[in-house]
């Protein structure tokens, strides 16, 4: 497996899962464009877009930080562009950008509801719609197009609802778009998967939520390595396909999860939402 040369444009990649996907594909020597918002340091939220880059340049990789609100149609646009002039293509889309806010009906203002559907869906519509064209002429110079995004297998359990309607809402919305532009792109020969995590994951983001023990987490890693087994399958055979992380290391003969524990010897660990 590698990924040397393989060009990536990972969405909200400044820390947490994306920082972690990107440095894993730089240690094969891939060339990363990492566009997220944040381009000034904030004490509430480690990482911009260039302490990004510099540590994908420092793990082996060729990065390009790039600006962008994921909101903004222009912008996405523009990034897109940026990179693939930068790269000479894209191969690889990582939709990773999520915003979320687990509130009740009654609790989530307008505001923070059009939050998460301008950036979980509407972003992730939008990224992969302007990356398609370059995917293509990845797929037709046989370089095994791909793109994943950060989204849990589609449920219509209630109990994953009734708490926060709108979140999940949003959530799926990510994982729609991969069950429908999957087949959309089949014949094309461009992969579209999601991946989700089976336990809580240390991010700035879960950190930000009342009550949560990051000790009962795991790291980023688990789905950086992940996310590099998925990006290594054939695109033509490995296409629509809800990955969760444990699942997709235990094909590879990885069962021993220990060292993505952020603390070494949990047993009980927080699970996720959206999987049974």
């Amino acid at each position: 497996m590698t990924l040397a040369g393989k060009r990536i444009f990972i969405t909200g990649g400044s820390r947490g899962i994306g920082l972690a996907i990107a440095l894993r594909a730089a240690r094969d020597g891939a060339k990363v464009a990492i566009a997220a918002k944040s381009a000034e340091i904030n004490p509430k939220l480690p990482g911009t877009i260039f302490t990004a880059a510099a540590e994908i340049v420092a793990a082996g990789g060729e990065a390009l930080p790039i600006q962008c609100d994921i909101r903004d149609e222009e912008q996405i646009t523009a990034a897109v562009e940026k990179a693939a002039a930068q790269f000479g293509g894209i191969d690889i889309l990582i939709n990773n950008a999520s915003a979320i806010n687990l509130t009740r009906t009654e609790a989530t203002p307008a505001k923070r509801f059009d939050l998460m559907f301008d950036v979980n869906v509407r972003g992730t519509f939008l990224t992969s719609q302007a990356v398609l064209p370059y995917l293509q002429l990845s797929a037709e110079q046989g370089r095994n197009p791909h793109i994943l995004t950060l989204s849990p297998p589609l449920s219509m359990k209630a109990k994953w609802f009734k708490n926060h309607v709108a979140y999940t809402m949003a959530k799926y919305g990510m994982s729609m778009c991969v069950l429908g532009m999957s087949e959309e792109f089949r014949r094309q020969g461009i992969a579209v998967n999601a991946l989700w995590p089976r336990t809580a994951i240390d991010t700035a983001a879960l950190a930000m939520i009342p009550g949560i023990d990051t000790a009962t987490c795991r790291t980023p890693e688990i789905l950086a390595d992940s996310a590099y087994i998925i990006l290594n399958r054939s695109s033509a055979d490995c296409t629509g396909n809800f990955f969760v992380d444990d699942e997709v290391l235990a094909s590879e003969g990885v069962t021993d999860l220990e060292k993505y524990s952020v603390v070494p010897g949990t047993k009980d660990f927080l699970m996720d939402f959206f999987l049974d």
